[in-house]
């Protein structure tokens, strides 16, 4: 349970860096870029705290996987970005595919 937490928690802050990155302007706003850094640096530690319990593979595509698809909607939520039934369908199957890796490594 405990990795659990760390791991939506290592997911969130990877989340929100990755929506702050246009801010640091491709690293030339140094605050931004600050932020940016600090926070993917606190979700690799967290992801690394995780994986002293469960599987790395579990763990590492359960935190890119999620993570990825919080972007994806993130960004056409809040940045503007476009969302078609391609892409709808395409993070429903990373989804899935984390969860059947959940189920794998459950067994």
């Amino acid at each position: 349970m405990y990795a659990a937490l760390l791991l939506l928690a290592a997911i969130g802050v990877e989340v929100v860096s990755t929506a702050l990155l246009p801010r640091a302007q491709g690293f030339s706003h140094p605050g931004w870029s600050a932020i940016v850094l600090g926070g993917y640096t606190l979700s690799v530690w967290l992801l690394a705290l995780v994986v002293r319990t469960m599987p790395i593979s579990v763990a590492y595509a359960v935190w890119s996987g999620v993570g990825t698809a919080i972007v994806a909607i993130v960004g056409f939520a809040f940045l503007g970005e476009s969302m078609n039934t391609l892409k709808a369908l395409s993070l429903g199957l990373i989804v899935t595919g984390v969860i059947g890796l959940n189920l794998a490594g459950a067994h």
